[in-house]
């Protein structure tokens, strides 16, 4: 499977991960979050790999996140409520969003792309 960007197109953050990934060569499967954030079973991978840390995985400084209060809600969400709302609305997920077969990240840090990409 090709990796899947899940990416907003007017994110920097979203266009310097694109940029990185084209120069490295790697073909890859460009989403639309916000038409099409990722599924519930995405979101629980990407969970496992940020080892249960729900947080990581909301855009905490997004319009959505403070307008719904999660910073007050999140602590007392289930993770299925969690994982529920992401999938629900991609302008709550963190992006760029990175999956490939064996990994993923969340934002956009060239180091551990780049360390991402040599495994």
């Amino acid at each position: 499977m090709k990796p899947r960007l899940y990416e907003y197109k007017n994110c920097d953050t979203c266009r310097r991960a694109k940029k990185f990934l084209v120069a490295k060569g790697v073909e890859f499967e460009a989403i639309p979050i916000r038409e099409q954030p990722p599924t519930k079973a995405e979101l629980k991978r990407m969970l496992a790999i940020y080892s249960g840390e729900l947080r990581r995985l909301f855009n905490t400084s997004g319009g959505d996140y403070k307008a719904m209060k999660l910073a007050e809600r999140l602590p007392t969400l289930t993770e299925a409520e969690a994982l529920a709302l992401l999938a629900a609305n991609g302008n709550l997920v963190k992006r760029p969003f990175l999956l490939t077969d064996t990994c993923g990240l969340v934002g956009f840090k060239e180091a551990e792309w780049q360390a991402l990409l040599a495994t």
